[in-house]
C-alpha cells in the first residue's frame, strides 16, 4: 500500500492504524453509535481484497452481522483498502438509530440475563458466550458428581423457549412459558438428578471396582458398560437409569466354551436377584464369581489386541469374537476375521456364517457374513 492510501485509511478511521511495516495489518477501532469499536483487518500479500480477513468485536459484529452479505461483496469488489472502508463508513454512518437501538437491545439482554444468574449463583456459571445467547452452568449432585447444562437462549427470550442440552441418560424434558427464568430451568434440572442418584451410585461402584473395557471414559449419560470377565470373556450390561437395580440387559461376548457357562449360570440363578442389593452384588452372585478388578489385576490383561490388525479398537469395534480353543484363546475383529476367511481358498460359506482355520492355532473358527460395526 503507498502513503497515499495508508493516509486515505487514516482520513476514513483516524484509530485504525497498521501493526506491521509491510501494512498487511491494521488494527483499532471505528467509531459508530457514539462508540469506538475494535475492528482488525488483515491483508492477504498477494493484495487480493477478497482473501482478507476482518475480525470485530462482538458489539461492531452484532450491528453488521444484518449487511454482511454486502460486506463480503464490498471486499470483493472494493479497487483497494481505502475504498473499501469508506463503503464500511458509509454503512455504519446510514444507520445510527439502528445501531443505537441494537445496543439498547444488547444492553436490557445483558441486564437480564446477569440478573438471572445471579439468581442461581456464580458459582455455577461456567461460561457465557459474547452473544449471551450461549450459557454453559455446572451442578453437582450428593456425590459431589459434576452436571453440565448448555443453555442457548432464544432471540426472543423469555418468551421463547431456550434450547437445553445436558449430560443426563435421557432426555431432558422442562417446561417453559414466558415469565419462566433460567432459575426455573436450573431447579428443574436439579429436581431431574436428584431421581438418578441410585443408577450413578450404582454404576460409580461398577467403575470403581472391576475393569470396564467400554465406554473407555464413562460420563454421566451412559448406562451401559462392557465389563472384563477374563482374558477371554467379557459381559455387556445395559442398565435402565430409572430402575437400576432391577436385572440389565445382559450379553456375554467372548470364547463359546468360557461364556457358555456363564450364560447358563445367570439364567439358572435368576430367582437370587435381590432388587434391595446393588447391581455389582447381583451380577456377581448371579455368575457366583468376583469379577476382576483394579486391586487384583492389571487392565492390559483384559484390553487383548486384535490377532490380524494388532489394534485394539477398530473405529467403534472391539476384538469380540474369541477363537474357541482353549489353549488359543485369541481374540479377534469380526470385521478382521471375516476379511481373512473371505479369502481363504479353505474357507466355506453357509447361509450367513463362514467357515475356516484360526489364523494363529488352525482350529476351526467361524463367523458371520454380516459385520456389524
Amino acid at each position: 500500500m503507498n502513503k497515499q492510501d495508508e493516509l486515505s485509511c487514516l482520513e476514513i478511521f483516524p484509530l485504525l492504524i497498521p501493526q506491521d511495516n509491510e501494512r498487511l495489518v491494521y488494527d483499532g477501532f471505528v467509531h459508530t453509535g457514539g462508540k469506538d469499536l475494535r475492528l482488525c483487518i488483515c491483508l492477504p500479500s498477494s493484495g487480493n481484497l477478497s482473501d482478507a480477513t476482518v475480525k470485530c468485536e462482538w458489539r461492531l459484529a452484532q450491528i453488521l452481522s444484518r449487511h454482511s452479505a454486502i460486506l463480503k461483496q464490498r471486499l470483493s469488489q472494493a479497487a483497494d483498502l481505502p475504498s473499501f472502508l469508506q463503503d464500511l463508513k458509509n454503512l455504519l454512518d446510514q444507520q445510527p438509530h439502528q445501531n443505537a437501538q441494537l445496543q439498547t437491545e444488547t444492553s436490557v439482554v445483558c441486564s437480564q440475563l446477569i440478573s438471572e444468574i445471579e439468581n442461581i449463583g456464580w458459582d455455577k456459571l461456567l461460561s457465557v458466550d459474547s452473544t449471551f445467547q450461549n450459557i454453559s452452568l455446572q451442578l453437582r449432585d450428593k456425590a459431589e458428581r459434576s452436571h453440565i447444562i448448555k443453555i442457548r437462549l432464544s432471540s426472543k427470550h423469555p418468551a421463547d423457549a431456550p434450547v437445553i442440552s445436558t449430560n443426563l441418560p435421557n432426555k431432558f424434558d422442562f417446561h417453559w412459558n414466558s415469565k419462566s427464568t433460567l432459575r426455573h430451568v436450573v431447579d428443574q434440572f436439579q429436581e431431574v438428578i436428584s431421581k438418578y442418584l441410585d443408577f450413578w451410585d450404582n454404576m460409580d461402584e461398577i467403575d470403581k471396582n472391576t475393569w470396564v473395557l467400554e465406554p473407555e471414559q464413562p460420563n454421566c449419560a451412559a448406562v451401559h458398560r462392557r465389563i472384563a470377565l477374563d482374558s477371554n470373556a467379557s459381559l455387556q450390561i445395559v442398565v435402565d437409569p430409572h430402575h437400576p437395580r432391577m436385572l440389565p440387559e445382559c450379553r456375554f461376548l467372548g470364547a463359546d466354551q468360557v461364556v457358555n457357562p456363564l450364560r447358563e449360570k445367570l439364567n439358572s440363578n435368576l430367582h437370587l436377584w435381590d432388587v434391595e442389593s446393588s447391581l455389582l452384588s447381583n451380577l456377581e452372585k448371579l455368575l457366583d464369581r468376583s469379577f476382576p478388578s483394579p486391586s487384583n489385576s492389571k487392565k492390559e490383561e483384559f484390553s487383548m489386541e486384535c490377532g490380524i490388525c494388532y489394534a485394539y479398537r477398530l473405529e467403534r469395534e472391539i476384538p469380540d469374537k474369541v477363537c474357541d480353543d482353549s489353549r488359543c484363546g485369541q481374540p479377534f475383529h469380526r470385521s478382521c476375521l471375516y476379511e481373512w476367511l473371505r479369502v481363504l481358498p479353505s474357507s466355506r460359506q453357509s447361509f450367513n456364517m463362514i467357515f475356516g482355520e484360526c489364523p494363529f492355532c488352525g482350529k476351526s473358527i467361524t463367523v458371520k457374513t454380516t459385520v456389524q460395526g
